[in-house]
């Protein structure tokens, strides 16, 4: 069955610059109204790839898993460490996307210490946002589907990448590895060129840009 899933997905090949964002339906938790003492504030909504990326300019970055030790120690601080200087280049959100469900999501951006946004129909939280992909339909559509079975145990999960979303357009692409693709059941999981620095050099680049015209 991995195996079916594994040769389905990777016939996707990713998106080039200029191709138009994936439309997929994420399953998430959004904070409702509730007492001091509930546990569970929240309650499903769907939201779109419209929802998130519609008439903005995002920075994206996905990676294999949440509680992983790069995605943990590294990717992802790298982006909340550059939230403020991102936004003050453009951009105007910033989204962290992996195959992992809602609940799991939002526990592993609290033990990040991540700062939670506890307005009702937050995001989140109040800095980088999210998204779980926990059935994989924006990863597969987005091409960067790879399933680790023989390696780690994972299974499916996204490879590693980072994007610019200009109003559901793919403005940049910064993927993993050689190919530029993923790969399935790699041994390595590289982490070159999908990092917070190397999108602030992109940013700046084209903050430059702009303003010399």
């Amino acid at each position: 069955w991995l195996l079916l899933i594994s040769t389905i997905v990777s016939a996707i090949e990713p998106p080039q610059v200029g191709n138009a964002v994936p439309d997929a339906t994420f399953q998430t938790r959004v904070r409702i109204e509730s007492t001091d003492d509930d546990a569970n504030p929240f309650d499903w909504q769907d939201r779109t790839s419209a929802d998130y990326f519609q008439n903005k300019r995002v920075v994206i970055f996905a990676l294999p898993g949440a509680f992983t030790p790069t995605c943990s120690a590294s990717h992802l601080p790298g982006y909340e460490d550059s939230y403020e200087k991102m936004k003050g280049l453009g951009i105007d959100e910033v989204y962290c996307l992996s195959v992992n469900d809602a609940f799991v999501m939002r526990q592993w951006g609290l033990h990040q210490g991540l700062e939670e946004d506890k307005t009702i129909g937050s995001l989140g939280f109040t800095k980088v946002k999210l998204i779980p992909d926990g059935a994989a339909q924006f990863t597969r559509l987005m091409g960067m589907s790879t399933t680790w079975d023989s390696e780690r145990g994972f299974g499916e999960r996204s490879w590693r990448y980072s994007a610019v979303f200009n109003n559901m357009k793919i403005e940049k692409l910064f993927i993993e590895g050689e190919t530029g693709a993923p790969v399935q059941n790699s041994g390595p999981d590289p982490f070159e060129v999908s990092d917070a620095d190397t999108m602030m050099k992109y940013l700046l680049s084209t903050a430059e840009n702009n303003s010399e015209l």
